[in-house]
């Protein structure tokens, strides 16, 4: 990579920038020492976070040094909602969370070589400072004129929330961040969303202040939307999380597979590592032949390869083929199997019965006699098997993993039944 930051512009990567010509003349003289940081407000990243993640991993793929900072002290207080004060997190529980987070990020980082990555935690250097030493040392260089106008603060000021002091500060402990990093470790550039703009330019002040002779950068990346309107990172369940005990590596999977033909190249070029002609020719294929979702196919399968692995990308691939008859359902391992028809419309019932009542308690179809008219026409299928009599009943021996019945109405029509066991 010969210019990261015409790479990251071409990716729709670069929503602001202090100075992009000083920055580019750094990053040619570098290497240059980064950094990211991650508030522990939640036990898992999401999405959003995880544009940060491949951010910074593009920037030390191009020969520069990250810093993955997860903020101990800063999650104990919390970035300022739009709305509302954050409910303040027990230590013990902000302390498990740096854990499981930090975990998470190191995934994506190289720790070798002369790129080598490292991981810091701000309760480092705030601990054991005193709140003298906090308002002498580093609150006198900032100017509350500047603080209030920063758009996440003015918006709390004009709500009837208002804002406490406790998150008016953050930005003054963001900004110690980096004056911090810049100093034990040479840091010299901040990234982060454009939401955080206020927040990544107060570490800047801090420093031009303290040491009028630094350079030192700010980036942002841009807030990602979607065409239809809805919130990027989002389904009907939920957030979707990089943790796979909360978003299953099959509802991951899945997030990417449907997404609208209108932003699948946005996406690609935001969290592919895809070469610039690959992602070209999969936007290609998009445009000509939309049908066959293959650029989405192959955002999937690379997203999920990347968080979950090799062996749990392939594990859903199988199932999500296996569901549109593409393959054998009894031969999905439990886990799969279960997180795949959690994603499906379900029902719960006490004890096998008839198709076509199952067909009609699960909502494939409006009415008994509706399943009735699927059977006979041929477009019913139990487990991939086409169901040819009307009065036909599943059997124990049917009941994938001794529990579940996949009912398919036509190609495309899935939901699954759950039989109760005692």
């Amino acid at each position: 990579m010969t210019d990261i930051v015409d790479e990251l512009q071409w990716r729709g990567l670069i929503a602001l920038s202090t100075d992009e010509d000083a920055l580019r003349k750094a990053f040619a003289d570098g290497p240059v020492t980064f950094y990211c940081g991650f508030d522990p407000t939640a036990p898992s990243l999401h999405l959003g976070n995880l544009v940060q993640i491949l951010t910074m991993r593009r920037i030390q793929l191009a020969g520069n040094r990250p810093l993955g900072l997860v903020g101990g002290a800063t999650g104990l207080i919390g970035d300022p909602k739009p709305n509302s004060e954050r409910t303040l997190n027990a230590p013990e529980v902000v302390a498990g969370w740096v854990d499981r987070l930090r975990a998470q990020i190191e995934r994506f980082l190289d720790f070798d070589g002369p790129y080598a990555a490292t991981m810091v935690n701000n309760l480092d250097w705030t601990s054991g400072l005193s709140a003298i030493d906090f308002l002498r040392d580093v609150g006198k260089y900032f100017r509350v004129n500047k603080m209030i106008a920063k758009e996440a603060v003015a918006r709390r000021l004009n709500s009837d929330a208002g804002i406490s002091y406790t998150e008016f500060s953050y930005q003054i402990l963001q900004g110690m961040d980096f004056l911090e990093l810049n100093r034990r470790y040479g840091c010299t550039l901040q990234t982060g969303g454009s939401d955080q703009w206020g927040n990544l330019t107060a570490g800047t002040d801090l420093i031009h202040r303290v040491e009028p002779e630094a350079v030192v950068h700010a980036l942002a990346t841009p807030l990602i939307t979607k065409a239809d309107g809805t919130k990027f990172g989002k389904t009907e369940s939920g957030t979707v999380w990089l943790d796979p005990e909360r978003t299953t590596p099959y509802a991951f999977y899945q997030f990417w597979l449907n997404a609208d033909d209108r932003d699948v190249s946005k996406f690609l070029r935001i969290f592919s590592f895809r070469s610039r002609e690959e992602i070209e020719e999969l936007e290609k294929l998009t445009e000509e032949r939309p049908q066959a979702r293959g650029a989405q196919r192959a955002l999937a399968e690379e997203l999920t390869t990347l968080v979950h692995g090799a062996d749990e990308c392939a594990a859903v691939v199988n199932a999500s083929k296996a569901l549109f008859g593409q393959g054998d359902l009894s031969e999905l391992d439990e886990p799969t199997l279960r997180a795949a028809l959690s994603e499906l419309p379900h029902a719960r019932v006490a004890e096998l019965a008839p198709v076509v009542d199952l067909f009609a308690e699960v909502g494939l179809v409006p009415s008994k006699s509706a399943a009735r008219r699927t059977v006979k026409e041929g477009g019913a299928y139990v487990n991939n098997a086409k169901v040819t009599a009307e009065d036909a009943v599943p059997g124990q021996e049917d009941l994938l993993h001794g529990r579940w019945l996949v009912l398919r109405r036509g190609k495309k029509n899935l939901a699954a039944v759950e039989v109760a066991t005692a």
